[in-house]
């Protein structure tokens, strides 16, 4: 089959496109910034694009019949917003597809992306759910509750200087999934006609108990404290009026440190406790 897959080269894109191309799928593969991916170089086409730029996309999608799209905004930008990227650069290559006649379109959105309209990294993203629901393509919506490494991230810095901060009284559990099993999931369900799966790992941890797994990893005796969510609204209006991409972050991280983030789907067999364990060895 040929596919295009967009945001190839981030964490979750270049798991999809390596196992796409390891299936024997005719990939193109796009992003602002491509690399050379170990094991499948030449096997693929890929392309330098800005999704943001419609004359970048013209003809990319001519003979494709599914796309894949996992393309958003995760770091802090003071020139970019994520209604820039994530809504409206994936509006740009949705509306590219249809031009060229695809017949399947997959976005990977966020769980809970519909429920918080104040918070720019899921909203401009729900936003997308939905012009894509009316796009008249067979599509597939995935909404991960998050990822084993974007959780590692997080509690990382803190883990090394001996204290976890976490934001309210109440217990806040998610089951994160491996990009490399997330990847697996969307490959076996982009053909899928017209489904939003919520969609996690098989594990599910509450925020404390993942804070202590990541002690007991680094040998340290567990420090955590508890901070008031509204201090992130206020940081969060703070940096809005200093126009430095900040607020979008916190107004993210207050919302997945106060909400819990459990898929009914639980897919994968990686343990997320094995993956704490074994973290930076």
């Amino acid at each position: 089959m040929k596919m295009l897959i967009a945001g190839a080269y981030g964490k979750l894109g270049t798991d999809v496109l390596t196992q796409a191309v390891e299936a024997g799928h005719d990939v193109l593969a796009i992003d602002m910034v491509t690399r050379d991916i170990p094991g499948i170089e030449g096997k693929y086409q890929k392309k330098t694009v800005d999704v943001t730029k419609p004359e970048t996309l013209k003809g990319l999608c001519d003979g494709v019949e599914c796309v894949i799209t996992t393309v958003g905004l995760t770091k802090t930008s003071a020139t970019t917003t994520n209604y820039e990227v994530d809504y409206q650069g994936n509006l740009n290559l949705l509306n590219e597809a249809k031009k060229a006649g695809v017949k399947h379109f997959a976005y990977v959105s966020v769980l809970k992306a519909d429920k918080a309209p104040k918070v720019p990294m899921l909203h401009a993203k729900a936003m997308l759910e939905e012009e894509l629901k009316k796009s008249g393509l067979t599509y597939a919506i995935f909404r991960p509750t998050g990822y084993f490494y974007d959780i590692a991230k997080v509690f990382k810095p803190m883990i090394d200087k001996g204290e976890v901060t976490l934001l309210g009284n109440e217990p806040v559990a998610c089951n994160v999934i491996d990009t490399t099993e997330l990847a697996e999931f969307i490959l076996l369900h982009c053909m899928d006609r017209n489904v939003t799966i919520d969609v996690g790992g098989k594990e599910t941890w509450t925020y404390e108990e993942i804070a202590k797994m990541f002690f007991a990893a680094a040998g340290k005796e567990p420090v955590i404290k508890r901070a008031p969510p509204f201090l992130f609204d206020v940081l969060a209006f703070v940096n809005h009026f200093k126009k430095n991409g900040k607020e979008a972050i916190l107004r993210f991280s207050k919302w997945t440190l106060t909400e819990s983030m459990v898929a009914d789907v639980k897919y994968g067999k990686l343990s997320f406790k094995e993956y704490i364990e074994n973290f930076g060895k």
